[in-house]
């Protein structure tokens, strides 16, 4: 089953300022050694979230470590200080904050990768093993329609929804989305598991940490009854709260650090749907 990607529209993440690839052999100069690369995430950011939840189902602990950063930057320029060797390592003369997800490489002392998609495919293609495969042979056009619809109909739209600017016109165009998306998800899992195939993928984290982030985050600056038609998707809401149970899921998930990461970047207003809460992930979530 097919699904069908939203129109292409501009990303409001930054530019990732790295966005090398582990290839398959010595020819590629980063090639998949077991031990060589580290991991730098915060989970309390949507991108550290995703990867660390790829690098659980794929038991990557030891073939490639992960460090875990605090949930709020500690840097004036909203970096992380100790990420500041790594970059100052890896770009000469480097002026930019020193983000997260950061994929290195401890050989040179360097960073390979700031692109979480990238990073999260090069985990899943590049070391070997009889682990699943988050992107299946097949299966990639799905898992990237899945993306886009996570990144165009849910993060941002329900972002501009909730947005004090622009025209309420704008706001409810954006909010008309959002239920669009999130009725054709629910839609799509009814009698269904997965989102797409019969097991994992990768599309499992895209729309998983999408939903995280819209009863976390989003949701504090929509007014109520936007919340309560966001909440009436009872199979879309069953199949977050039932990966949420899932240690690779669940445990990952800080939502003290999530609370602290958004009150201390957000400058919008708090509205009345911060009082109406879709799941009690703490009680679901496997820890």
């Amino acid at each position: 089953m097919t699904v069908t990607p939203l129109a292409a529209h501009t990303s409001d993440r930054p530019a990732p300022a790295f966005r090398g690839r582990i290839g398959r052999d010595a020819r590629s100069g980063h090639y998949a050694v077991p031990g060589r690369y580290r991991l730098h995430l915060s989970t309390a950011c949507p991108d550290g979230l995703r990867i660390a939840i790829t690098h659980g189902l794929l038991g990557l602990d030891t073939v490639c470590p992960a460090t875990f950063l605090p949930a709020v930057p500690d840097s004036p320029d909203g970096g992380h200080s100790a990420l500041r060797p790594l970059y100052e390592a890896s770009a000469h003369r480097y002026t930019g904050p020193a983000v997260a997800p950061v994929l290195s490489d401890d050989w040179s002392g360097r960073i390979v990768s700031t692109h979480a998609p990238d990073i999260m495919r090069d985990l899943d293609r590049r070391f070997d093993g009889d682990r699943l495969s988050l992107y299946p042979c097949g299966a990639e056009s799905e898992i990237e329609a899945v993306e886009r619809m996570c990144a165009q109909g849910i993060e941002q739209a329900a972002q501009r929804a909730g947005s004090t600017g622009g025209e309420p016109v704008d706001r409810d165009m954006a909010l008309t989305t959002l239920l669009e998306t999130l009725g054709a998800l629910e839609r799509r899992l009814e009698g269904r598991t997965h989102l797409i195939r019969e097991e994992i993928t990768a599309a499992n984290v895209e729309l998983w940490v999408a939903l995280v982030q819209l009863d976390t985050v989003h949701r504090n600056h929509l007014d109520a009854s936007a919340v309560q038609r966001i909440a009436d998707h009872p199979t879309l809401w069953a199949y977050a709260r039932r990966l949420a149970a899932h240690p690779a899921f669940g445990g990952h998930l800080d939502l003290g650090g999530i609370a602290r990461r958004h009150h201390a970047r957000c400058h919008g207003l708090e509205a009345a749907g911060a009082a109406v809460q879709i799941l009690d992930w703490a009680a679901h979530s496997a820890h």
